[in-house]
């Protein structure tokens, strides 16, 4: 066949193949546009899960009646005019090509009024032909029909799924646009009924009800509130607490600019962030925001602009994992909202490691060092478990209510329970805690602590190891050199595509180097950090914690039991163990009284 241009309706046809997925992708761009215009309530009438009909009515600028044939012609936009435009994106959509393609695959109408014209416009589009612009009677705003969606192209309509599934879709990216906008009104009916209402929310003292209607009670009572900013980047919004992660990634939103978005770098940020409190196979919750300098993203890498790239790409990743990892070790047992638990006066726990070395003879203020002649951190963890085993700390560090000015966070120890739990009674009800899951979290954090202090060691090895490696892995080698060597490794190329290592990490060396090293350089390459080295690291510590933690059926004594009550609220993370696992929980006194029937 001669090369020869294509007709435009078969163009859009093509465009729609890209933009217009299912009847989701339809209203995701029309309430998109209507957001651009300044919409402050947006109704949506679907039938027959969006297939039959989608009407999308809103109450922004409207549209000139002489634009309306504009409107519906591809790549035509109010929205950017220049390269420059395009590179600093602050708008939702910004292609030209959503409408065009709608129109092209359904019988679709377009009617609007602006401000200061005496009646509205109506258009009208079947079979990407456009009728001539008449006038209409509509209030100030737009409103688009789009019916038989796929009417005209019946190999894409056998592949919609039924009408609630085509339906769920729509709902669940409307939850994600209520999330993010959270002063626009929301209204959603299906088949003429009343389907989902997201009422505006006047000020940011009431985001949370969003939050609930959206996600529901459980993520409100769960999540952190976070808010960080640095290097001209910006990170707010809420994570949910380690006991709330999921089975899926179904609560997971994450926005660019007010743009709801995937990307991989952020994931890999948010995973690690979780890495050591999360329980195996489970998903944190979050709706993050991420607001920065619209010249430092590029939202044009997506023809449904679901992805974005960023140009600083390691600068976000570290942002992100910091914020998240800071937020989460706040998140310490008994502390409410991530905020850290005031403490009672100091008793010889508080101060971790250093108390474990002031019980084996060494000096106040001893940290593990073999520099420095100090004990390894087999002995140190062993030391600090010793501590549950030696005489009882003084009565004043564990004094009970009587002797206390308020009670503390985790409250104070009545019982032991089959050698395996404590039972103690705060202000608001009954504590239950896991006496080796919370020990094992308050070592395994000491001794992170003090492997940090110590800082990396390398270990040469007797014989160098070549590895085999692509071109660009080499270069990666040779340019982050420096930051391979603060990791413990000496890597030295000796070929355009091998390696020789000849150091590695001294308390990683009866790990296979040669599997080690080809992570760290893919995580270099894929995301300009990697962490495994710090995550080899812990899990040997994570393993050495709870091998010498305390142990069940040891039976201790009520000081003892308090003492670790009091560890717990001043450690990290301790409300969950090294392996995810909560370590206690909370029985209010309303809880209690509603399993015994009270009140009734």
């Amino acid at each position: 066949m001669p090369i020869q241009p294509l007709p435009d309706t078969l163009v859009n046809q093509i465009a729609a193949g890209e933009v217009v997925e299912r009847p989701a992708s339809v209203v995701k761009e029309l309430v998109e546009n209507a957001l651009d215009a300044g919409a402050a309530r947006i109704d949506i009438e679907l039938e027959e899960g969006g297939v039959r009909l989608i009407r999308v009515r809103d109450d922004g600028g409207g549209i000139p009646a002489d634009e309306l044939p504009l409107a519906v012609a591809r790549h035509a936009t109010s929205k950017i005019a220049s390269l420059e435009d395009l590179e600093r994106v602050a708008t939702l959509g910004f292609r030209g090509e959503a409408l065009p393609s709608i129109a092209s695959v359904s019988r679709f109408t377009l009617s609007s009024r602006v401000a200061g014209s005496g009646h509205g416009a109506r258009l009208e589009v079947e079979g990407g032909k456009a009728a001539p612009v008449l006038p209409h009677p509509h209030p100030l705003g737009t409103t688009v029909e789009v019916r038989d969606l796929f009417y005209n192209v019946p190999a894409r309509r056998r592949f919609l799924r039924a009408e609630r599934t085509e339906l769920g879709h729509i709902e669940d990216w409307l939850r994600s646009l209520a999330l993010a906008r959270p002063g626009v009104e929301l209204r959603v009916s299906h088949n003429g009924r009343l389907s989902r209402h997201y009422r505006p929310v006047a000020d940011a003292g009431e985001r949370l009800r969003r939050l609930a209607e959206a996600l529901g009670d459980d993520f409100t009572r769960q999540c952190l509130q976070i808010e960080h900013a640095a290097s001209g980047l910006r990170l707010y919004g809420w994570v949910g607490l380690p006991t709330a992660a999921r089975s899926s990634a179904d609560q997971q939103f994450f926005y660019v600019n007010g743009r709801a978005v995937r990307d991989r770098t952020v994931a890999h940020a948010v995973r690690q962030a979780y890495a050591d409190v999360l329980f195996h196979g489970r998903h944190p919750a979050f709706v993050l925001f991420l607001e920065c300098d619209p010249r430092q993203v590029d939202v044009n890498v997506h023809p449904a602009k679901h992805e974005v790239r960023f140009r600083e790409q390691r600068l976000v990743h570290e942002f992100i994992y910091r914020s998240l990892h800071e937020a989460l070790a706040g998140a310490r047992a008994g502390a409410v909202g991530g905020e850290p638990v005031a403490l009672p006066a100091a008793h010889p726990l508080s101060s971790g490691v250093a108390a474990a070395g002031a019980a084996s003879g060494n000096m106040p203020g001893w940290a593990p060092s073999p520099r420095q002649g100090g004990l390894g951190l087999a002995e140190a963890a062993a030391a600090y478990a010793a501590l549950y085993k030696a005489p009882a700390p003084p009565a004043a560090a564990v004094a009970g209510p009587a002797e206390a000015g308020g009670t503390p966070p985790l409250g104070y120890a009545l019982a032991q329970l089959h050698g395996v739990f404590i039972l103690a009674e705060n202000a608001e009800g009954l504590v239950l805690v896991d006496m080796h899951a919370a020990h094992e979290r308050i070592t395994y954090e000491r001794l992170k602590a003090a492997r940090d202090g110590e800082g990396l060691r390398s270990q040469p090895l007797l014989v160098p190891e070549t590895l085999s490696v692509s071109e660009r892995e080499a270069d990666i080698a040779e340019q982050q050199a420096e930051t391979l060597a603060g990791w413990g490794f000496e890597l030295r190329r000796s070929g355009p595509q091998s390696l020789s290592i000849r150091a590695v990490p001294a308390l990683l060396a009866d790990l296979d180097p040669r599997a080690l090293v080809l992570d760290v350089l893919a995580d270099l390459r894929e995301h300009g950090d990697s962490r495994r080295v710090e995550q080899a690291r812990n899990e040997l510590l994570s393993t050495l914690a709870c091998h010498t933690s305390v142990r069940a059926n040891r039976r201790l004594t009520v000081p003892e039991m308090n003492a670790l009550l009091r560890d717990m609220e001043s450690t990290e993370r301790s409300g969950q163990c090294n392996h995810g696992r909560p370590t206690w929980v909370q029985l209010t006194r309303a809880e209690l009284d509603r399993l015994f029937l009270r009140g009734r």
